[in-house]
């Protein structure tokens, strides 16, 4: 299935969560990340969780993870 994965989107964010080895929660920005409202896990369709778990397994799949 082929995922929107722009900037501060839903796959974008679990993807990036999963980079940084956070916690998923999924969520998003209607725009930018950080530079326009996050929509939140209550606020998101079906869809758009999907969309969030799909980027996070993708990072989690790739194995790559940021080294701090």
């Amino acid at each position: 299935m082929g995922y929107n994965t722009r900037h501060g989107g839903a796959w974008d964010r679990g993807n990036a969560d999963s980079w940084y080895r956070r916690a998923r929660c999924p969520h998003y920005f209607k725009k930018g990340t950080l530079t326009s409202e996050e929509v939140k896990f209550e606020d998101m369709t079906v869809e758009e969780v999907q969309e969030y778990h799909a980027g996070y397994d993708a990072g989690e799949n790739s194995g790559d993870h940021k080294e701090w």
